[in-house]
Formats: structure tokens, sequence, C-alpha cells
């Protein structure tokens, strides 16, 4: 049976109770200033409060994003009072996601099981590759010309939605709805700052800019 972790600077996390559902145990722990106390086995997910007792929840997520156990871990940031400026420094800190709080383990659960729904593979194929872009759905790796892509796993998600309509312009809109952001609501500027992590990765592996920005309107992945 394969493991979801599931932390929350929440301190009753520790005593939620364990969850198994199509051959995965989803569990969870209170994520606590120094980062989990165990060794970790399979996906992680993080819910950190935008206040906390002990630390800022800005330092907490840059410390996740350091940590290499938690480097790859999809993280959410909690608000009690949302707004624009919040969600900006959230996403600019390294989270990937956001929502409204407090939040209870049914919540977190919920959020967790809808997003890795919306990742379900559509296809019957496990790599798409054009041109010198590979994906592999399976390894949840991406690379050009052979040179690993580092991302995240929501930058992960729009790589592929964009590679799969290649040459389209995609409004943002289309974007959050593509990645399976549906069930709460997103500031459309949001795609900008996964945008501009897709880019900056993608030239980083050497593969230039092939993300082109229509004004007012979206975005185009051009391949050849």
């Amino acid at each position: 049976m394969s493991v979801v972790n599931i932390f929350l600077t929440n301190p009753e996390a520790d005593s939620f109770e364990p969850f198994e559902h199509d051959g995965t145990r989803f569990i969870f722990a209170t994520l606590g200033h120094q980062g989990p106390k165990t060794l970790l086995e399979g996906p992680v997910w993080a819910f950190v409060d935008w206040v906390m007792d002990e630390m800022a929840g800005l330092e907490m997520c840059r410390r996740l994003r350091v940590d290499p156990r938690t480097a790859n871990a999809h993280i959410t940031m909690v608000f009690e009072d949302d707004n624009n400026d919040f969600r900006k420094r959230a996403l600019e800190a390294g989270a990937d996601d956001y929502m409204r709080g407090p939040i209870n383990r049914s919540d977190a659960l919920d959020r967790v099981l809808a997003l890795q729904s919306s990742s379900v593979e559509r296809h019957v194929a496990t790599r798409f590759q054009q041109g010198e872009l590979t994906i592999d759905f399976l390894a949840f790796r991406a690379y050009w010309a052979g040179q690993p892509i580092e991302l995240r796993p929501n930058e992960f998600r729009l790589l592929r939605f964009l590679a799969e309509n290649p040459n389209e312009v995609l409004s943002r809109e289309a974007l959050i709805g593509g990645l399976g952001k549906n069930e709460s609501p997103i500031d459309e500027r949001t795609v900008d700052v996964w945008v501009g992590r897709l880019r900056r990765a993608i030239k980083a592996a050497g593969g230039g800019n092939p993300l082109r920005t229509i004004r007012s309107v979206g975005y185009v992945f051009d391949l050849n």
C-alpha cells in the first residue's frame, strides 16, 4: 500500500486518524518549526498557516523548499483573512496553492483527494514527446533535449496541459481549469506566477522561452 503524508501546522494533526482509499494510506502529522520529525516515504502535502506561534508561515514555506525531504512537497498556505497581497507573497515564497482557514482533517483530506483526482491520467500514453520536449507522466518528470526541467507539481501540470495544446492561445481561466483548480476560487494573476516559474525552469534546462504571452488574452506554448 502506498503512503501519502499530510502535514499541518495545526498542533492537533498528530491525533488525526489515517484514511485509506484505493490502495493508498493517507497519514497526518503536525508540522513543527523544525520540519518533519521522521524519514518520509511517499508524496508530501503541507498545509501551512499564515500566522504561527513560533515563526511566520512564509518562513516555514521557505524552509520546506530547502529541506531535501520536502523540497517537492505540495504546499498550501492557509489564510484567515485572504487578500491578493497575501496570495502573491505566499506564491513567491514557494507555495503551490492557498485556501481559507482554519482547516481540519476533513478539509485537508478533501483538498488532497480533489487535486490528486484532477491529475489522474487522461490518456493511455505515459510519455509525451514533441520536438525537444519530453514529459514522463508516470515519473512526474520533464526534460528538454535530455536535460531535466526542475518543476513543482503545479508547474508540471501546467507544462503538460500547455504541451498537450501546443500553438493554441489559452486564457488564464482555461489554464486554471486545465490544472483542475476549479474547486476553489483562484486569482487569475496566480497563473502569471506559475507561468513565470515554468519559464525560468525551461530556460535553466536550455529550452529558451517557448511560452509566448498574448497581451490581455493568455499564453501560447510554441512547439514546432
